[in-house]
């Protein structure tokens, strides 16, 4: 029996005991292709020696000290790498680190709300975060999530938190709604929501560049994140981007918000940031925002015991030296393309695939009952639990949600393959997953 207090109490799990490229290897010899990282994590693979050595170098030179008494060269390093990096407009901001993306959106929320007391603004208490959304599991992080059977058993510990729909064109957009358009009136909800609650107690809004797990790699239509700038900017809002899962490389650029061509204000990242060789993440704190904080108090008043662990930002910078060192975006442009066609030829055809989207190694299949209403397989179907343990079976590791349409009832599955990925690795990915879908959709169309 294990002892761990494992996610399903009833399961018995392989246990892992060894990484190779883009393959994990258990205890008995099985070998899965993993085409999901994890939750988008594993951005470089399995057996990464140079990741090993600069950890270990750093943990011989030195492991631990207290954020409140030292800094250290490795953090050091990668918050000017980060923020060098950071997308026009950002500014000569800092960067906070943190254990997990959960901590950094925690952290984030209470950062703005520094910012406005700083400011002098203490009317400003207020989020706002859309539909279909997840930013972590702790208490306010799952507040300003949008994902309801979450949020459902903890819905009396949350705080209240404004609403606007994603900008998920699937089930969105309507007939004869232009791209451009439809992203308008999605960003313009922002505006409304604002109005609703009163301008002056909006201290930030929350969103994923593109959408994570829970809705599926949603990409934002032309035009909507400029929008969102605007009507922030308009307001006196913080923006605030959850880069958690889209960030660090994942969609082609090192930030996603990058293709927009806007900033935001705060940026949480982690998965990719360490590429699970760490447990590692980070909030970024334009210059704007750190500019009222050293005019202000002069001092961060949210801090965490592990706060710039030097092991960890070793490893996180590292993991990037060799994305930039490896011209790995490329690849993850390269690549992410060609998964997408792949995914087009294999599940196009199928009348139960309703979308195909997503944007560089980060691609989602959504199954429909029915193609031309939409209409979502039952949530009692257990249809995305049952691909992944077919996949599991076979070989293939990937990452289905429910619960895409209403928190309830939506099936998907999302792929987020390392950034070292092969076209004929993916060729492998696509082939296998086809089967599995087509198996678990006969069984599910007959029952």
């Amino acid at each position: 029996m294990s002892y761990i207090l494992h996610r399903s109490l009833g399961v018995e799990l392989p246990v892992a005991v060894k990484g190779d490229g883009c393959t994990i290897v258990d205890a008995d010899g099985k070998r899965y292709l993993d085409a999901c990282g994890g939750a988008a994590v594993s951005c470089l693979g399995h057996s990464r020696p140079d990741i090993y050595k600069a950890i270990a170098d750093q943990m011989n030179a030195l492991a631990y000290v207290h954020s409140g008494a030292f800094s250290n060269a490795a953090a050091e390093e990668l918050a000017e790498f980060l923020i060098t990096r950071s997308p026009q407009g950002f500014g000569t901001g800092r960067a906070l680190y943190l254990g997990s993306g959960s901590e950094a959106m925690e952290a984030a929320l209470k950062l703005a709300r520094q910012y406005h007391l700083e400011n002098g603004q203490p009317e400003r208490h207020r989020i706002i975060a859309r539909n279909m959304a997840y930013h972590g599991n702790t208490l306010a992080a799952l507040a300003v999530g949008g994902h309801a059977q979450r949020r459902k058993p903890y819905q009396p510990l949350l705080m209240e938190v404004g609403r606007i729909p994603a900008c998920y064109a699937y089930r969105l957009q309507e007939p004869g709604e232009s791209d451009e358009a439809f992203g308008r009136r999605m960003a313009d909800a922002l505006e409304a929501e604002i109005q609703r609650l009163g301008p002056e107690t909006v201290a930030a809004f929350v969103f994923e560049p593109v959408s994570g797990a829970t809705l599926g790699t949603v990409p934002p239509a032309p035009g909507y994140v400029r929008r969102l700038r605007e009507i922030c900017d308009r307001h006196g809002v913080l923006m605030i981007a959850d880069e958690v899962m889209c960030g660090m490389g994942r969609t082609g650029t090192l930030f996603a918000l990058e293709p927009e061509g806007v900033h935001a204000d705060i940026v949480t990242i982690a998965k990719g940031l360490a590429a699970g060789f760490a447990p590692l993440a980070a909030v970024l704190a334009s210059e704007k925002v750190v500019t009222a904080l050293a005019e202000g108090s002069g001092t961060l008043w949210n801090g965490h015991t592990y706060m710039s662990h030097s092991a960890a930002c070793a490893g996180a910078l590292a993991v990037l030296k060799a994305i930039e060192a490896e011209d790995l975006l490329a690849n993850v442009r390269r690549q992410g393309a060609h998964l997408r066609q792949r995914l087009i030829e294999a599940f196009g055809p199928n009348p139960h695939i309703g979308d195909i989207r997503g944007r560089g190694l980060f691609q989602t299949i959504e199954l429909v009952a029915d193609r031309e209403t939409k209409v979502p397989f039952p949530a009692g179907k257990g249809l995305a639990a049952k691909i992944k343990t077919r996949a599991q079976n076979a070989g293939l590791l990937v990452y289905p949600a429910a619960g895409c349409v209403d928190g309830v009832n939506g099936d998907h599955v999302l792929l987020a393959p390392p950034y070292i990925v092969t076209a004929a690795q993916i060729d492998e990915i696509v082939a296998i997953l086809r089967q599995v879908v087509e198996a678990c959709l006969a069984e599910a169309l007959k029952d």
